[in-house]
């Protein structure tokens, strides 16, 4: 643990502008650019560096500025080597500043190497380098070694403390990108979830219409090669385009459920019992609104085990049992029996099977099975 905190460099989000806020930014670089001002003016008005010997000056101080902004990059990429590399270039200039009497220019190359090398460096590299640019510093200081002490000691801690700052505005910044992913992906499974939802609703509105037509139009056929008359015919083609027109009305009603603006179920079932010969419907318990999904899921169920009877036990008398529960709902659907119609054989098979999944999804269940009188279809769904 030890030798990581040593080792450890500060994170990317920390040594970079993206933690920082842009006030925050703008008076950096407000910062660096009075600073450059002030150097470059003390340049251009040392009454002892005349001619060639200003642009010499001005040149090694757009130099300090070019290689500052390369330590920031090779910082933020973790490149050690470089980056000390560019800290020694940095301290040299500043002895050569020392050298031909830019007494200011050193010693705000060597404080800034300090301070800079304890926010951007892993502390074992930056420690050396803070040492000697701090040791360069107090040497060329013209104060009493009291003051010197002091103001080492204070650009030491300066740096520290920027370092701890960058580091927990780099760790809030982490936990935002953590933050915004983990909401995008949330926002991603919903959006999947929904579409999961509408494929459902529209597979079961299709499969329901269309098994329902296939029923009639088989019977047509059937009729057709068994010699029935025209009137009989007829009658089977009429009944599959209602279904038709009846699996248009369900796909409506399926994408105003989908928006959330649906009849109320009592109703939906009322309605669906009375187009069916012999059935009734009961409603029992606290009648409530219930979600979309347990809702979608009782009026599949419904219609679907209606369009078993109609296939399997033509004329049977059909009973629906709509109860309300305190922590589900659960619909029967019974029927007395009947002989098997001429349309046993045909279709998959697949639609109670269908809305036994999604009866599975909701964490509900779905029971359907012969009886001592006919069929019993039982859906339980949670709300």
């Amino acid at each position: 643990m030890t030798d990581n905190a040593w080792t450890r460099w500060p994170s990317r989000e920390a040594l970079g502008h993206e933690a920082t806020t842009r006030p925050r930014r703008l008076l950096g670089w407000v910062t660096r650019s009075l600073v450059l001002a002030v150097l470059l003016w003390g340049a251009f008005n040392s009454s002892h560096v005349q001619g060639w010997g200003v642009l010499g000056a001005v040149a090694g101080i757009l130099l300090s500025a070019v290689v500052a902004w390369a330590l920031f990059r090779t910082t933020l990429a973790h490149r050690l080597w470089p980056s000390l590399a560019l800290f020694g270039v940095l301290l040299a200039i500043a002895v050569a500043a020392q050298a031909v009497d830019f007494g200011v220019v050193a010693l705000v190359l060597w404080c800034g190497c300090a301070i800079t090398a304890l926010e951007r460096l892993p502390i074992a590299a930056a420690l050396p380098v803070t040492v000697v640019a701090l040791a360069l510093y107090a040497a060329g200081n013209d104060d009493v070694w009291l003051t010197t002490l002091v103001t080492t000691a204070g650009l030491a801690l300066a740096g520290y403390v920027l370092r701890l700052d960058a580091e927990a505005r780099g760790n809030a910044q982490r936990l935002l990108n953590q933050e915004r992913a983990a909401r995008a992906a949330e926002a991603e499974s919903a959006a999947l979830g929904e579409r999961a939802r509408i494929t459902r609703e529209i597979h079961d509105v299709l499969a329901h219409s269309l098994s329902a037509q296939l029923v009639h139009l088989e019977a047509a056929r059937l009729l057709i090669e068994g010699g029935a008359d025209r009137d009989q015919i007829l009658e089977r083609v009429v009944a599959a385009r209602g279904m038709a027109r009846d699996g248009l009305a369900e796909t409506r009603q399926a994408l105003a459920a989908l928006r959330g603006d649906m009849t109320p179920l009592e109703d939906f079932l009322s309605q669906l019992v009375g187009t069916a010969d012999g059935a009734e419907t009961t409603i029992s318990g606290e009648r409530r609104p219930l979600p979309v999904e347990a809702s979608q899921a009782v009026r599949r169920v419904a219609q679907e085990a209606l369009t078993n009877v109609r296939k399997h036990a033509p004329g049977a008398k059909v009973r629906m049992r709509l109860e309300y529960g305190e922590e589900q709902v659960t619909l029967v659907v019974r029927d007395s029996g009947g002989s098997p119609g001429e349309l046993t054989t045909t279709g998959g098979g697949y639609g109670l099977l269908g809305m036994r999944e999604r009866a599975e999804l909701l964490g509900g269940s779905l029971d359907a099975g012969p009886d001592d009188e006919g069929f019993v279809v039982t859906l339980k769904v949670p709300v």
